[in-house]
C-alpha cells in the first residue's frame, strides 16, 4: 500500500518547475522543538549526494558510486551533473534493483560516477540483521513543515536548507525498514520523518569518524496521512539485505553488471520520452561559477 501523494509529487514538481513552481518537500519536524535544532550542513553527512534543485538525494558508498532509490534516477543519464559532498560530477550510467517496479519494493539503483569524488570520506554500508530498535538520521534538503500540518513549505520558499532529524527504525522487512512519525512523548528530541524531496537521502549512524548506511528513502506507506503528518509510516530501503547485489554490481565489468540490474529510467507518470529532456534540464544542477 503506497502513499501515492508522496510516490507522484516527485514527478509532479518536475512537470511544475516550468513555471518556477516545485513540489518537494524536505525533513518534517516536531511542532515543539525549536526549528533551529534541526539545522543541518555538510558536515553532518559528508557523502550526501544532491541530484535535482527540487532537492532528490543519494549516498557515496565508493569513490565512484552512489547508492539511492530507483524512483530517483529517471533524469540521471550519462552526463547529468550533480553534486557530491562539495563536488560537481557528471553520471555515468546507473544500474537499478532487477525486480523494482515503480511504487514498491527493493527501491534500490547504484549511480556509476565518471570520476573519483576525493572531498568526501564514502559511508559504510550497514551488514547486521538487527536494525530493529536502533535510532538513525535522516538529512535532505527541500520544503519543511511539523507533524501538526504535514509539509506547508516548499522547495523554493526553502531555497535548499539542509534538515535532519531522527527516529527509530519499528520493523522490518527483506526488502524495507519501516518507521512511524511519532509525536510529543512517544517520539525522539528530534523526531522527524522525511519528505519527497528527501527520496533517496539516508537513515545513517554515525561510529567515531565513520558514518553507517542502513536505509535509503523510498516511500510512505500510509494513505490516510498527508506527507509529514504525525501517525505517517515511512519505508526505506534495507542496506543489510541488498549488499549481495551492491558489490556484485561494483565489482563487476560493465556488460555484467548490465546482465544483473534494470536499465530502465523509470519515467513517473506524467513523464514521456517526448518532455522528459525539458524537464530534466529544468531541475538539473548548474555548477557554480
Amino acid at each position: 500500500m503506497i502513499d501515492k501523494t508522496k510516490f507522484t509529487s516527485i514527478a509532479m514538481g518536475t512537470l511544475l518547475a516550468f513555471s518556477g513552481i516545485t513540489d518537494a518537500s524536505g525533513i518534517v519536524i516536531r511542532h515543539d522543538k525549536p526549528v533551529e535544532n534541526y539545522l543541518a550542513d555538510m558536515h553532518d553527512f559528508p557523502p550526501l549526494a544532491t541530484f535535482y534543485n527540487i532537492g532528490v538525494h543519494g549516498t557515496l558508498i565508493a569513490p565512484e558510486w552512489v547508492l539511492t532509490a530507483t524512483h530517483t534516477v529517471f533524469c540521471l543519464n550519462a552526463g547529468q551533473t550533480i553534486k557530491v559532498g562539495n563536488e560537481f560530477v557528471e553520471v555515468e550510467s546507473t544500474f537499478s534493483f532487477p525486480s523494482y517496479e515503480l511504487g514498491g519494493e527493493n527501491d534500490l539503483s547504484l549511480v556509476k560516477l565518471s570520476r573519483p569524488i576525493k572531498s568526501a570520506k564514502p559511508a559504510k554500508l550497514y551488514r547486521s540483521n538487527d536494525e530493529v530498535g536502533k535510532t538513525v538520521w535522516f538529512i535532505g534538503s527541500g520544503g519543511t513543515g511539523t507533524g501538526l500540518t504535514g509539509q506547508t513549505v516548499s522547495n523554493e520558499e526553502n531555497n535548499g536548507v539542509l534538515r535532519k532529524a531522527e527516529n527509530q527504525v519499528l520493523s522490518v522487512t527483506d526488502s524495507d525498514l519501516r518507521f512511524i512519525f511519532e509525536p510529543g512523548n512517544e517520539g525522539l528530541e528530534l523526531e522527524g520523518v522525511s519528505g519527497n524531496g528527501d527520496s533517496g537521502g539516508p537513515a545513517f549512524i554515525k561510529d567515531g569518524s565513520d558514518y553507517i548506511l542502513l536505509g535509503i528513502s523510498s516511500r510512505a506507506n500510509s494513505e490516510d496521512k498527508d506527507v509529514g503528518e504525525y501517525g505517517v509510516e515511512e519505508l526505506y530501503t534495507r542496506v543489510s539485505t541488498h549488499i549481495g547485489w551492491i558489490e556484485r554490481v561494483i565489482s563487476s565489468n560493465e556488460s555484467d553488471r548490465a546482465k544483473i540490474s534494470s536499465l530502465d529510467s523509470f519515467l513517473h507518470p506524467g513523464m514521456t520520452d517526448e518532455n522528459i529532456t525539458e524537464i530534466c534540464q529544468s531541475i538539473s544542477i548548474k555548477p557554480e561559477g
